[in-house]
């Protein structure tokens, strides 16, 4: 099972020049070697047969599990999850702009829930998290949408042949809003996406390591899917 702490050191801000190969490819040791049992579980199934998120977990006042990210998500984007690990802590680190920043220490441990995933493809250069809280106000909520957007924005301008992230996009769906950023490498071609998401008084973060095609876009539909799971 996957260590979250491996997460967030692989998360390091300056440390995702070129290596995201070889980070997924830690990731994916940690799970074999077993290290580190997820708060809330992990699908085991086989490679052959794709994992889902479990589904029946909550923390209170009904953040769970089943308000992240599912396996069936990522079918449109060309993704073939392997399996997930869940945590309900927010000790998992947000992005690879934040380093070591939590939700939990984002919120200082105010939320009244929170919810975390990791997912593992079948490629090796792909890697999903998400991290997301319950604030219980719609107000606060939307404070911490913005530290969020503006902590993705501080790693927009980047010195040369260091990752950064590009323009922001705004969405809207019948769930709420959130913002998608295409992520590109310090050669500049595309490398995944990350999105700021919020749901009434939910909130969170989804970022993808990776390139299921050429066309950033697609994480506008994996934001789309997240902003859905994460409503009441």
């Amino acid at each position: 099972m996957f260590d979250n702490q491996a997460a967030s050191k692989k998360f390091s801000r300056r440390g995702r020049v070129a290596g995201v190969a070889a980070s997924v490819g830690a990731a994916l040791l940690a799970v074999c070697i077993g290290t580190h049992p997820a708060a809330a579980g992990v699908d085991t199934s086989s490679p052959s047969r794709p994992a889902t998120a479990p589904a029946a977990t909550h923390a209170e006042p009904g953040l769970g599990s089943d308000n992240l990210i599912q396996r069936d998500d990522f079918f449109q984007q060309g993704l073939a999850p392997v399996r997930a690990t869940v945590d309900l802590t927010g000790r998992q680190a947000l992005s690879a702009c934040s380093g070591e920043e939590t939700m939990r220490g984002l919120t200082k441990g105010k939320a009244g829930a929170y919810a975390d995933v990791t997912w593992i493809f079948d490629t090796k250069d792909t890697l999903l998290t998400e991290s997301v809280a319950d604030s219980s106000a719609n107000t606060s909520a939307t404070s911490y949408e913005k530290q969020l957007n503006e902590l993705v924005r501080s790693c927009q301008d980047e010195p040369a042949g260091h990752w950064y992230y590009g323009k922001g996009h705004t969405i809207n769906v019948r769930a709420g809003e959130g913002s998608w950023y295409p992520v590109f490498s310090g050669d500049s071609k595309v490398a995944g996406g990350v999105a700021v998401i919020r749901s009434g008084h939910r909130f969170g973060i989804v970022e993808l390591s990776g390139q299921p095609s050429d066309d950033p876009s697609y994480m506008e539909g994996i934001a789309a899917a997240a902003i859905n799971r994460l409503a009441d």
